[in-house]
């Protein structure tokens, strides 16, 4: 499964790509942090079974923020989101949005399942499969399948994990271990994520109080 490692480095893809004249040390820290608070959901989970990988997990998250935003900024006369932080905040706020979604959520939906609906509909989901092209068979694709033979929710799956190994009471010598990369494709995202986080943040080093300056000599 991925780490808590590989969703930030998602989200750090995310937050250099989308952030645009917003992006600073502080904006990135904020999608960041939101990313990593979807995986706190396996805290909750040592005292509501189940919580792992469904209460913050759900894609019902990223919808209520999205409507959220958009009632605030969209259609109320005065949005309290740009009275309070800004105009520039309510892009931060989409794209701590998209984050949570994309890199938050949609890494763990992709490889072994989410909650993808909970509370209001209590299954996890998977999204994998391959998709390729066969000079004999044409289209082939098993991510469209059939319904599985087991149906797994809150009260038959346990995602294994350091803070939670196992459901219930463990010994004291349980093993915890907390992963930090699975597989060298995730070594690759999370350096690229790095490394392309690192550089933007090189190049836009003063760029802040430059902009600053601009905006005084103007006025």
């Amino acid at each position: 499964m991925p780490s808590t490692v590989v969703h930030l480095a998602v989200a750090a893809l995310l937050a250099t790509a989308l952030l645009g004249r917003e992006f600073r040390p502080r904006t990135v820290a904020v999608v960041l942090l939101a990313v990593a608070l979807v995986d706190a959901d396996a805290f909750v989970g040592l005292y509501l079974p189940g919580a792992h990988r469904s209460l913050f997990h759900t894609l019902l998250l990223p919808l209520v923020l999205g409507v959220a935003l958009l009632v605030d900024t969209r259609l109320r006369e005065r949005s309290a989101l740009r009275e309070r932080w800004g105009s520039g905040a309510v892009r931060v706020a989409w794209v701590v949005a998209a984050a949570v979604l994309f890199a938050g959520i949609f890494p763990d939906l992709f490889t072994n399942g989410v909650n993808a609906f909970y509370p209001l509909h209590d299954r996890f989901y998977t999204v994998d499969g391959r998709l390729a092209l066969s000079n004999q068979r044409g289209l082939v694709q098993s991510f469209v399948q059939g319904p599985p033979e087991t149906v797994h929710t809150t009260e038959n799956l346990h995602y294994r994990t350091g803070v939670d190994p196992s459901p219930g009471a463990e010994s004291a010598t349980v093993e915890r271990v907390f992963p930090v990369v699975n597989g060298g494709w995730q070594l690759m995202l999370v350096i690229v994520g790095a490394v392309t986080l690192g550089v933007r943040l090189w190049e836009t080093r003063g760029t802040r109080g430059t902009r600053a300056e601009t905006a005084d000599g103007r006025r």
